[in-house]
């Protein structure tokens, strides 16, 4: 199994065609061969966890039962064609998932994948559905977590993603799993709000997923974020 993410952004002046992809490439993603799940996912500004939507940067997550399936999407998909077309930016993670618990849409997208031996960089994804009773407690306590996040020892970088307000996550590479734990579970912002989150039932579902970096090419804001990390 290998899982996707590749994000792009489009330029300015070709923000409808962006929002209109969002509602045409359902139907070929749902098509795909050897896709098992996908999802279409906007992003937040400057890539967080944010309310305030990028318009121009979009993402696609995908499950895929070997590499090959992944190829044949990016190279010869009528969504490659049409990236192609516009000319989009575009930067692409492969991993291999490691561990995983939790539904996406009453799915396991990534199995029941078992943490293996792992040394090295780690991709973490987190997603959850805020229920809507909920909506402020959690979105209040989002921007202390992040501000927290990007000061964290061993951060790489993150993408915030989702599909609707109620449904965002955060695709997250750290430079070994000792920092990803240590900022996750030893004290501060974000294991407080993991705390209330539990004991306020302001979730109505959740994913947590950790994987292998394999692979990443491609740029966005100029540059891939990954440069150097992945050998």
């Amino acid at each position: 199994m290998i899982v996707s993410l590749t994000v792009v952004r489009y330029k300015k002046w070709q923000t409808f065609f962006a929002l209109l992809a969002m509602a045409v490439h359902r139907i070929p993603m749902s098509l795909q061969k050897g896709c098992t799940f996908w999802k279409l996912l906007g992003t937040g500004r400057n890539g967080q966890m944010s309310l305030k939507p990028d318009w121009q940067q979009w993402g696609v997550l995908a499950v895929w039962a070997n590499e090959d399936g992944f190829q044949e999407f990016y190279n010869h998909s009528f969504i490659a064609s049409w990236w192609k077309i516009f000319g989009v930016e575009q930067w692409t993670i492969l991993c291999e998932p490691l561990q995983s618990h939790g539904k996406w849409h009453g799915k396991e997208p990534f199995g029941s994948a078992v943490m293996k031996s792992h040394e090295g960089p780690i991709v973490v994804l987190t997603r959850a559905d805020v229920r809507y009773s909920k909506f402020r407690q959690f979105w209040s306590s989002v921007k202390a977590v992040q501000s927290q996040l990007y000061m964290a020892k061993g951060f790489v970088m993150s993408v915030g993603i989702g599909e609707l307000y109620s449904l965002p996550a955060t695709f997250s590479v750290w430079n070994n799993m000792d920092n990803m734990k240590a900022y996750a579970y030893a004290g501060g912002e974000h294991a407080d709000v993991i705390k209330r989150a539990r004991n306020e039932d302001w979730l109505s579902e959740e994913l947590f997923a950790r994987f292998k970096p394999l692979k990443s090419f491609g740029t966005i804001n100029g540059q891939d974020p990954l440069k150097d990390l992945i050998l």
